[in-house]
Formats: C-alpha cells, structure tokens, sequence
C-alpha cells in the first residue's frame, strides 16, 4: 500500500494524477497490503481515499491488515475521512478476520 500512496503523491507533485488513476480504473482487483504498516500522512490519505472512490461500486478491492477499524482513524489522521474511508469499504464485502498467531513468528528460528 505505501508503494500506491507513494506513487499517488508522485503523480499529484507532476501532474499526472489522471493518468494514474486511469491505470488503477482498468483493473478488475485492486489489493492494498499491509493498511497501516506505514502511517499516512493527510495528503496521501485524501489521495488513497479518492482511489477508493474510484473503485466504489466498480472494482473489487482487497486490504490487508493487523488493525481494527477503530484504529484506522490514527492511521488516516482525520475522522470523517476514516468514516468514508471504511463506510465505501466495507458496503459491499466480505469481512474476513483471523485471530490466530503470526505464522512468521511461530516459525521464527527463535522459537526452534
């Protein structure tokens, strides 16, 4: 996901915006990994928040995460964003959720 954000801002800064967001409009699956691995800052959030828009009703979308939905609000840093955010996210899905123990960590050589 922070590759996205990244490459959103760059677009942003050169004025390619459009372009990108016509790439991501011909994909049939976007997946955004690791949500909140890497803090966002606001204009990268409002810039990840208008490629969910993009997918609204349209494309399917994957996200990743360790956190709960009353954490994203730290993660976007803006509390009517994070609402949207999850509100688009959430209206049409499948919410799968796994409580079990990290596989890397119960693999980890420290625990041979």
């Amino acid at each position: 996901m922070a590759q996205l954000v990244n490459q959103l801002l760059e677009a942003n800064e050169k004025g390619s915006l459009g372009k990108l967001y016509k790439q991501i409009e011909s994909l049939d699956l976007l997946i955004l990994d690791e949500l909140g691995y890497v803090p966002l800052h606001k204009q990268g959030a409002e810039l990840l928040f208008q490629v969910i828009n993009l997918c609204y009703e349209q494309r399917s979308v994957v996200v990743t995460t360790n956190l709960q939905f009353g954490q994203w609000n730290h993660e976007f840093g803006d509390p009517i964003l994070t609402e949207a955010f999850i509100d688009r996210l959430i209206h049409y899905s499948h919410l799968l959720v796994f409580n079990r123990e990290s596989f890397r960590h119960k693999e980890s050589l420290l625990n041979h």
